[in-house]
């Protein structure tokens, strides 16, 4: 049955129902029409308002690193920047290892150093001669014989500090004079009428061949027997 036909009976069923509502006051329904045919397409509503945040996706695959390239050249040197601010100093760092022990050194030899002392005592029992050197004839050492007892000259053999004292018992007055080349260096005075011990040192730089002696003035009272000694000492404190 094609569209013009289902038209035309749709037309009579119309026509027939409204015959029998002219002839009664209420006629019998009609039979219901075949459904028409379906209209076009209407035009897109308007976009909705914004949806809500969705839950986040599934994390996607990881990708392997590819594999890195060629270094390239390098590129030119740029100029010299500013100098910087010296930065805060650093924590002090561990102490090192110990070095290596070093080699014993050679032994020095004591005899090698250089030296020069004496001591000697005056012999005799009479007073020295005035004026004239004092000799301290009884040796008591004087390994370099740097000291004459002959003549009670010392000779300097060593440029350097020497030290020399003595101590002389008398029974009289006695003063008597340190010389250095003629020279008066010290002189010491002791008054008295009975025995008595007096002393005198001094500190001297000499040179070589350098000559001191001790001599007595007008008071030359000093003694030289058993138990009333009287002697001279010299020796090197440090050379030169």
């Amino acid at each position: 049955m094609d569209v013009n036909h289902i038209s035309l009976l749709l037309l009579l069923s119309m026509l027939s129902s409204l015959i029998q509502g002219f002839e009664t006051n209420s006629g019998i329904p009609g039979v219901p029409g075949c459904h028409g045919i379906p209209g076009k397409s209407g035009k897109d509503g308007r976009d909705g308002t914004k949806g809500a945040k969705g839950e986040p996706g599934v994390p996607g695959l990881f990708l392997s690193r590819g594999e890195d390239g060629e270094k390239g050249d390098p590129g030119f040197t740029g100029p010299t920047g500013k100098r910087g601010r010296r930065g805060p100093p650093g924590e002090i760092g561990d102490p090192g290892n110990p070095g290596v022990k070093g080699e014993k050194g050679p032994s020095g030899d004591h005899k090698s150093t250089l030296k020069s002392a004496f001591s000697a005592k005056r012999g005799g029992h009479q007073y020295p001669p005035r004026d004239t050197p004092i000799r301290f004839s009884k040796i008591i050492s004087n390994d370099q014989n740097h000291y004459d007892s002959n003549t009670g000259v010392f000779t300097c053999n060593i440029t350097g500090f020497y030290y020399f004292v003595y101590h002389a018992t008398s029974d009289n007055n006695l003063c008597i004079n340190l010389n250095v080349n003629e020279i008066k260096k010290a002189g010491f005075c002791n008054h008295g009428t009975f025995d008595q011990v007096s002393s005198g040192g001094i500190a001297l730089h000499l040179q070589v061949n350098d000559k001191i002696w001790l001599e007595p003035t007008d008071y030359n009272a000093m003694m030289g027997k058993e138990d009333h000694d009287s002697v001279f000492s010299g020796f090197l404190l440090f050379p030169d």
